[in-house]
């Protein structure tokens, strides 16, 4: 499972891969962002509204900030205007930054008891695994952005998290 030290590293792998995407995209026009590209969520744009939403969802579930509004259907169009979603993300990375710096192995330890909209019933799942998923869940998702921007010309930079800096993950 997850350690504190997991969750300071993937955290900040999370800032440093949330930049390296928007970077790449802020290089689109507006209508190259949000044009339909076979992705689940359909476009850059509405996938990046969808990994930002479920992130503040995660973050609220762990007790740091407020769920967001709405479902995953309507996640999509959380921040409508671009300068807005790149600002959002900036202050949701800076959030699970300092939740990950505050987390404890107590934090991470038991049960986690939540009610998904998406199942429509009460989870019961382990804290830690719980954590994991929203790690997982950026990843996954990025890498479909990523696979976006490149068709549509972009060059996002660097992704491995292998090869990530020391000090940029901490040590």
């Amino acid at each position: 499972m997850i350690t504190e030290d997991g969750c300071r590293k993937m955290a900040r792998y999370n800032a440093w891969q949330n930049d390296n995407l928007y970077d790449a995209a802020a290089g689109l026009g507006d209508a190259a962002r949000r044009a339909p590209r076979g992705a689940f969520f359909g476009s850059i744009h509405a996938t990046l509204n969808h990994i930002l939403w479920a992130d503040l969802m995660w973050l609220s579930r762990f007790g740091h900030g407020e769920a967001p509004a709405g479902g995953i259907a309507g996640s999509v169009s959380l921040v409508p205007d671009w300068e807005a979603l790149c600002a959002a993300r900036r202050e949701a990375d800076a959030m699970i930054v300092d939740w990950a710096d505050a987390v404890t192995g107590a934090d991470l330890a038991g049960q986690m008891v939540w009610y998904s909209a998406a199942v429509g019933q009460e989870m019961s799942r382990p804290q830690a695994l719980c954590v994991m998923h929203m790690f997982n869940h950026q990843t996954h998702h990025r890498g479909q952005v990523h696979a976006m921007l490149t068709a549509a010309g972009a060059t996002p930079g660097p992704t491995d998290l292998a090869f990530a800096s020391a000090d940029l993950l901490g040590g």
